[in-house]
Order: C-alpha cells, then sequence, then structure tokens
C-alpha cells in the first residue's frame, strides 16, 4: 500500500515519518513514584519490540526516571507531561527524546517560546495528543460538542502555537475512544497537514475489546496510506500492547520481522488438538525473528494443499500429523510431537 509521504521526525535515532517503516509505541503503567519498577517495565517493552516508550512525568520527582530509564534501555523516550511548563523544561534537560505537550495548555507565550526553544536546541520533537475530553471552548463553542473536525481544529491550533516561534518539529495525533470519530479526525488532518500522525483509539478497553477497537481504527487508516506510528492503549500490560501493534503490522503486511502464523479454523475432519496446538506455537515463537509464514493446520485438505505458501507447516491426521515446507512434505510423526518437531525444524531454517 501506498503511504502518504509525511516530513520525518526523529526521536533519538528513531524515525517517525517519511518513508521510515510504522513505529511501535507503549506507555509505562508502573505508578512513577516506582524508579525500579518503571525500569524493569521498560527493559520488558524493549524486548517485546518497542521502539519507543512513553512516561508519566506528572511532578518534579517523576523527572528521575528519565536517567535511570535511559542507562537500561536504548529505545527513545517520551516524557508525557500536562500544564507544567517547566516539567518540559526539566524532561529536556535530563536528556529526553521526545515531549508530549499541548502548548495551549501551558500558559503565556513566553512558556511556549521557553519550551519550543529548549526543544529546537536539543533537537527534540514535540507531539501534541488531542482528545474529545481536551477541546478548547472555542472550538466547542464553534462545533458545539466534539466531533471530528473538532479534534483535527484541536490538533492544528496547538501547532499553530508552536509554528508561531519556528518550531515545527511535530506529531499530532487526534484519538478518540469512538473508532468513526478517530478515522475521520485522522482523514482530515492528512488531508491539511504533512506533519507525521500517531495513531491510536484512546479508552479502548480491556485486551479483547480494546484490540478489537484498534484494529479497527488504526488498521483502516493504515490501509488508507494514514499514519506514521501507532499505539494500541489496552486497559492490560503494556506488553500486550505491543504484541497487538506488531500483529497489526503484520495483519497489513508492514511488518516483515518475526513469525506469520497461518491456522484454520478447525472442522469436522481435524482429529487432533488443533486449537491448544496453534496457541502453544503462536506463544513460543511470539519473540522469534525469523522472517517466515509458518502454518497450523486441522487436515490434508488445509494442510500442504491451500497453506502451500507458508514457509513451514503442519497438518493434522488421526493421533499424527505431517511437516511440510511450501507444500511438499519432509515427514510424518506422532502428535504429542509434531510441536516439538515443527520447532527443531524452524530452528534449522
Amino acid at each position: 500500500m501506498e503511504r502518504k509521504k509525511t516530513r520525518k521526525v526523529m526521536v533519538g535515532q528513531t524515525a517517525i515519518g517519511g518513508d521510515s517503516p510504522v513505529t511501535v509505541q507503549s506507555m509505562l503503567n508502573v505508578p512513577s513514584t516506582d524508579v525500579e519498577g518503571s525500569v524493569r517495565q521498560s527493559v520488558e517493552l524493549e524486548q517485546a519490540g518497542c521502539e519507543i516508550i512513553r512516561l508519566a512525568i506528572p511532578n518534579q520527582e517523576a523527572i528521575r526516571l528519565i536517567p535511570a530509564i535511559k542507562k537500561q534501555v536504548s529505545v527513545p523516550l517520551v516524557a508525557d507531561i500536562h500544564f507544567d511548563y517547566r516539567l518540559a523544561l526539566e524532561a529536556v534537560a535530563a536528556g529526553i527524546d521526545k515531549i508530549r505537550i499541548n502548548p495551549g495548555n501551558i500558559g503565556s507565550d513566553d512558556r511556549v517560546k521557553q519550551v519550543a526553544d529548549a526543544c529546537r536546541v536539543h533537537h527534540i520533537p514535540i507531539r501534541i495528543g488531542v482528545n474529545s475530553g481536551s477541546l478548547e471552548k472555542h472550538i466547542l463553542a464553534k462545533y458545539g460538542k466534539p466531533t471530528p473536525q473538532a479534534l483535527c481544529d484541536s490538533a492544528l491550533y496547538h501547532a499553530s502555537l508552536l509554528e508561531k516561534f519556528d518550531f515545527d518539529d511535530i506529531v499530532l495525533s487526534m484519538k478518540s475512544s469512538h473508532v468513526d470519530f478517530m478515522v475521520e479526525a485522522y482523514e482530515l488532518a492528512s488531508a491539511k497537514t504533512d506533519y507525521p500522525l500517531h495513531l491510536g483509539v484512546t479508552e479502548a478497553g480491556t485486551e479483547r475489546m480494546g484490540i478489537i477497537k484498534s484494529s479497527i481504527g488504526i488498521g483502516s487508516l493504515l490501509l488508507r496510506g494514514i499514519g506514521d506510528t501507532i499505539r494500541v492503549s489496552l486497559t492490560d500490560s503494556p506488553v500486550k500492547e505491543v504484541y497487538a501493534a506488531r500483529d497489526i503490522l503484520k495483519g497489513l503486511g508492514m511488518n516483515q520481522t518475526g513469525v506469520r502464523f497461518i491456522s484454520c479454523p478447525t472442522c469436522g475432519r481435524t482429529r487432533i488438538n488443533l486449537i491448544e496446538l496453534a496457541k502453544q506455537a503462536e506463544e513460543l515463537l511470539r519473540d522469534c525473528r525469523k522472517n517466515i509464514t509458518v502454518a497450523i493446520m486441522g487436515c490434508i485438505v488445509n494442510g500442504p494443499g491451500e497453506a502451500r505458501e507458508a514457509d513451514i507447516g503442519i497438518a493434522g491426521g488421526d493421533g499424527n500429523g505431517l511437516i511440510f515446507k511450501k507444500g511438499e512434505i519432509v515427514k510424518k510423526v506422532p502428535e504429542e510431537a509434531l510441536l516439538t518437531e515443527l520447532m527443531k525444524e524452524i530452528e534449522q531454517m
């Protein structure tokens, strides 16, 4: 799919926008007072494949998280700041890679200029993040209620406050818990600006519904070529957010790192416990970085036949099964040995 060409913004050594791949973000959910826990979770996120990590900076004490985490991970960090421009300046001084702040919420032009100047000098981009609950009074008065156009106008309004001071190293997000609102807001913004866009459905819910809503919203925009970085927001572990985001990219064919799974829904021909087998295989290969397609199929009909393009796969039988590569049968093994033999074959690839 052809993506809209946006301007490139550098977050540390990681690019957002331009011709760079779509990046995956998440946010720490450990209390900001827990430095050790925040560091531990940051390491877990990096190991899961998170490419940008955001952390809340609610007060001066939380600034200490920045150097502590930077000592243990190599991915760039984003300071999430609301209202207090001084925390943005402190985060810049502490070595943060990106700031998330809305300049319209930090007070006078002088304060906005101080933040813009500090970020410019240190080559630190700013993400402007608006949502249905953060709209300005003058925008609400214009539209009467939160609308996609209101979200877009709010984001561009905040950007104009930075542009006034010659700062345009900006990323925009216009999140909503309503998928249709979110999609339309990003479509409007994409048509009006070339700033890179951070996609997400905010307050999407717990794991199951959150992934469904995020897949619809983020996926539909990416299919239109809109979006440069994504976060799946879940009321759950942020590691699950990263896995879900990466799976969305895999499903769209936009992430060529790691295993792509094909598995059949099973039917009356299935004679092995394929559902459990598929779950185990997916878990075992979750962190595998080999660029391969693995098929877990219930019978010979859906095995080497329909899944012949898979690099490797299994097809169930009656108490046994086949291992095949590119549609060609490699060996026949007992059901209890299928997963073990599959892993051995993958290790040798």
